[in-house]
């Protein structure tokens, strides 16, 4: 199942609608890209109006970091490139009026997650910014949205790759963030699946797989329709 899909005519999220027979409780999920058109976060915001919870992702929401500031930096340097036209996610989840749950780590708690990543790849990781950051900051949409960008429920094999070559990195993005995320997902199915509502999932789209699994897994939830939306024009 396609997650994020890259054309020659543009990106497209498709938000996923996860049910199960047993029970009336909906997860709606929107993979999210950090960096896209107005249009796109305008329209996951109207959609969001309709939800009853939304769980929404943010290392240290809130939170002032040197080290998330300078590893975002590689996505945040694009608002910089006026050819692409893009803008930072900037969904007020305040203004919702809606419940918001933030399972995310800390600030801190991703900073120590970060130190256990061992000297050389941390190294590796500080090497290969700069350089992606300059191919974003002066490069054309064709190469800010190459085919790396795409995403699917099932790992690539260049993902298998990284978890096992190195499984540290690999946690520090993910891991230990996966499983809160799953965990309060968890909790919300324990408590209110008995309720006919919709609890929508703001989340990279990195961390979408995981859920698609984890809640097929432990609940039986399965996608049971999807649809589009925009990220930017190609």
């Amino acid at each position: 199942m396609q997650i994020i899909e890259v054309t020659g005519l543009g990106v497209r999220s498709a938000v996923i609608r996860l049910r199960r027979r047993e029970t009336p409780l909906q997860f709606v999920l929107y993979p999210m890209i950090h960096m896209a058109k107005p249009a796109f976060y305008a329209a996951v915001t109207t959609r969001l109006k309709r939800a009853d919870v939304v769980v929404a992702e943010g290392v240290g929401a809130g939170e002032r970091s040197v080290l998330t500031g300078a590893l975002t930096l590689s996505y945040t340097v694009l608002r910089f490139n006026r050819r692409a036209g893009l803008v930072t996610q900037d969904i007020d989840y305040a203004a919702l009026s809606v419940p918001v749950v933030r399972p995310d780590v800390s600030a801190a708690e991703f900073a120590a997650g970060w130190q256990r990543v061992p000297l050389a790849h941390r190294l590796m990781v500080w090497c290969l910014l700069p350089v992606i950051v300059v191919a974003r900051l002066f490069g054309g949409t064709r190469m800010i949205w190459s085919r790396s960008v795409e995403v699917n429920d099932l790992p690539s094999a260049e993902d298998e790759e990284v978890a096992d070559q190195l499984p540290e990195l690999d946690a520090a993005f993910g891991g230990e963030r996966d499983d809160r995320l799953l965990a309060a997902l968890c909790q919300l199915h324990e408590l209110r699946g008995a309720e006919a509502i919709e609890v929508a999932v703001v989340y990279g789209a990195a961390h979408i797989p995981v859920v698609v699994q984890g809640l097929l897994e432990r609940y039986g939830y399965r996608a049971r329709s999807a649809d589009w939306i925009t990220v930017a024009d190609l």
